[in-house]
């Protein structure tokens, strides 16, 4: 099994511009190689039977058929509108006229 120093930790926590204390890279030295240790116990896995899958459980499509239907009229929906102009929500201006 292979297992992961504190150099390895440093360079890759390096590479990727994170820049962590001595306690930190000895916390993630730990952790790297406890992860390892899992994937190794893996590795004893029988697996001949399992079929390869995508994910763990079966996903089902939520979304409803696509049906015409009538809109809310527009006083309810301006209802909602903090404020509104002639049957429009009025937001505030996010581009400057020149």
């Amino acid at each position: 099994m292979s297992t992961i120093d504190r150099k390895t930790v440093y360079r890759v926590a390096d590479l990727a511009r994170l820049y962590l204390t001595d306690d930190e890279i000895e916390q993630m030295t730990v952790s790297l190689n406890k992860i390892l240790e899992f994937e190794e116990q893996l590795k004893g896995v029988n697996t001949d039977n399992v079929e390869p899958m995508a994910q763990a459980v079966p996903g089902v499509n939520v979304m409803r058929e696509d049906v015409v239907e009538n809109s809310l009229p527009l006083r309810e929906v301006m209802l909602n509108a903090p404020d509104e102009v002639e049957g429009f929500f009025r937001v505030p201006r996010i581009i400057e006229k020149d």
